[in-house]
């Protein structure tokens, strides 16, 4: 098999160009103690070629499209166990990983949010992430308070990870092209993998907050907290673009003590 055709159901758009993938690879930090990498979405491997020349990490790839891994067995033949046909959201990551791993790719654009919320929930394990988004994707995620891309995935990601904007890929570097530009993104896992608070909790407050992010957290949180039992904490006073994660934390504990 010479060519993998890119589908357009599960979101593919190949990267060519050989610089930008080698960029992205390069972004990994090895330092950082992993021994094992996870591609997600490989498609013909352009980013595999440059993981597979680093003896630093072992390499693993996942695809869900059959008609890539039967390309990459072809074109890997050493991977053997490495190549995994199925679906990463769905991944069981203690079959394949007993420790630390990094994970990058040049991820489908349609599920980029999912992605990440899986990254999320296995971030014991995960301590680095590489990877192209769409540009307004990866704007998000790095945004910081005050800044009207600043929502819901910027705070759940930057509570656990330092998120980093690498650089911008331009559609042309991609077959068939997007009609969108891309961006390359870095996320480091900060020193804990939980909060200071009822992480359940935390959720429910951020997602309220944004859900309703034109009113003050007084208005959008009366869905969580009565505003009767609200105390005089001027962070209620603000709107939910306003706070960092420690705010959020803060105002976590306090509501936890009022319910």
């Amino acid at each position: 098999m010479s060519i993998v055709r890119a589908k357009k159901h599960l979101g593919q758009h190949f990267l060519n160009d050989k610089n930008a993938a080698q960029r992205i690879v390069d972004a990994l930090t090895p330092s950082l103690g992993f021994k094992q990498v996870l591609e997600v979405g490989p498609g013909m491997g352009v980013l595999s070629d440059f993981l597979l020349q680093n003896d630093q990490y072992e390499t693993f790839l996942i695809d869900v499209d059959e008609e890539s891994i039967e390309f990459l067995k072809g074109q890997y033949p050493q991977l053997e166990h490495r190549l995994i046909h199925g679906d990463f959201l769905t991944l069981d990551f203690s079959q394949y990983f007993e420790d630390q791993l990094a994970i990058i790719g040049n991820f489908p654009y349609n599920i980029s949010s999912q992605i990440l919320f899986k990254i999320l929930a296995e971030r014991h394990r995960v301590v680095e992430m590489v990877g192209m988004f769409q540009k307004e994707v990866a704007e998000r995620c790095v945004a910081k308070p005050g800044s009207k891309e600043y929502g819901i995935l910027s705070v759940f990601l930057q509570a656990y990870y330092q998120v980093s904007y690498l650089f911008t890929v331009k559609a042309g570097a991609f077959n068939p092209p997007p009609k969108v530009l891309s961006g390359v993104m870095r996320m480091v896992r900060n020193e804990r993998t939980s909060l200071s608070c009822d992480e359940k909790l935390f959720w429910r407050v951020v997602k309220a907050s944004f859900n309703q992010r034109r009113k003050t957290l007084r208005n959008s949180l009366s869905s969580v907290i009565p505003k009767d039992r609200m105390s005089d904490n001027p962070l209620y006073e603000l709107r939910a673009e306003r706070l960092s994660v420690a705010d959020f934390e803060t105002l976590t504990n306090e509501i936890a003590q009022s319910l």
